[in-house]
């Protein structure tokens, strides 16, 4: 059960915290599809502090989103705590200190997973920033620096001694950054070491992972991220798994048509600009159905938004042609995701695959 604001969410489902990709449109795709709490892009201390217009944007959100939480991250005390101060003016229903980005660029210089080096200074962030907002504080971090220093039951204690409300655990260390298993057995440990709510992230790629992980291990909420990556529609197929309902997946007609509804909100959003950096969504899009990667690969080539919705629509038309001909529109075989798998995904500034 998690508890935000009045608010009880049983089984609690939420959109992650992923650079160039959990921005306010694809927040918005995601609440619709049945997502209970959605994080928005991490947002960095010293940038905020400094007033950069790109940092101060990604704090924007719709009223729609809520429950919806701010993700900061840095290295320093002193910008941190002013970074949350400037988060909470906008008034989200919590903010979440990033402690599990595993990338060089930010772990090595302190901040993200670089925090699980120093737990003294990072119980003493939790603490400066909880004494600092009017709003509840959750962290987002990892089992450890790597699997010599799994040190996550004693580091979600003091998290909680901090005053944060929460723990969000990315279920493998820093050196593995997003290759193997996620070791999803740490979570009923961390459970029995805490009061406070801990969510499960890492390796939750389709509806059925989503169901495994709350009865394998008891989560008080689970957190997707690269699963939803075009395919918002997982958080729906999730509740209907976790109801014991039949899981649909979404006809090509009803992925098309949100697609390019993501496409709309994207280019509002982000201008003319927005037409190569949607690119990364297509994949989930399309895929499973006959011709998938030649309509990516087509779709790559166009530079605005009408040859994309010709290309799309006369694709959908080809499928649902060939379903009254009796003939079969999923590829052979059909795709199958792998959690190290990182073809084709979007990463961020710091070279970080989002997952």
């Amino acid at each position: 059960m998690i508890r935000i604001g009045d608010r009880e969410i049983p089984q609690a489902l939420y959109l992650a915290p992923m650079e160039e990709v959990s921005d306010r449109t694809f927040r918005v795709l995601c609440r619709e599809q049945g997502a209970d709490v959605v994080v928005t892009e991490f947002v960095n201390s010293d940038g905020l502090t400094r007033k950069c217009g790109k940092s101060l944007r990604k704090m924007d959100f719709h009223p729609g989103e809520r429950p919806i939480g701010i993700q900061i991250y840095g290295q320093h005390l002193e910008p941190m705590v002013a970074a949350a101060r400037m988060a909470a003016e906008r008034e989200p229903d919590f903010i979440d200190i990033n402690a599990g980005c595993w990338v060089k660029k930010v772990a090595g210089r302190g901040a993200g997973a670089g925090l699980l080096k120093d737990p003294d200074h990072l119980a003493a962030i939790v603490s400066s920033v909880v004494a600092a907002v009017d709003i509840p504080v959750t962290v987002k971090t990892r089992l450890g620096w790597d699997e010599n220093s799994i040190h996550i039951l004693d580091n979600a204690r003091r998290i909680e001694d901090a005053g944060a409300a929460g723990l969000t655990l990315h279920c493998r260390t820093r050196s593995q950054g997003h290759s193997g298993p996620a070791d999803w057995s740490w979570i009923p440990r961390v459970k029995e070491a805490v009061r406070f709510p801990v969510v499960l992230n890492g390796g939750v790629m389709n509806a059925e992972d989503v169901v495994r992980a709350f009865r394998e291990t008891g989560a008080d909420g689970v957190m997707i991220a690269r699963g939803a990556i075009g395919s918002p529609w997982i958080f729906r197929q999730a509740k209907e798994a976790l109801a014991g309902r039949p899981v649909a997946s979404p006809p090509p007609r009803e992925r098309v048509e949100l697609c390019l509804r993501h496409l709309r909100l994207f280019l509002e959003a982000k201008g003319p600009r927005g037409i190569t950096a949607f690119r990364k969504f297509y994949a989930g899009y399309v895929k499973g159905y006959v011709h998938a990667s030649k309509v990516r690969v087509s779709l790559m080539a166009f530079l605005e938004a009408g040859p994309i919705e010709e290309r799309l629509r006369a694709w959908v038309d080809e499928l649902e042609a060939m379903e009254r001909e009796g003939r079969s529109i999923e590829a052979h075989p059909a795709p199958t995701p792998q959690a190290d798998d990182t073809a084709g995904l979007p990463v961020d500034p710091c070279g970080d695959v989002c997952r």
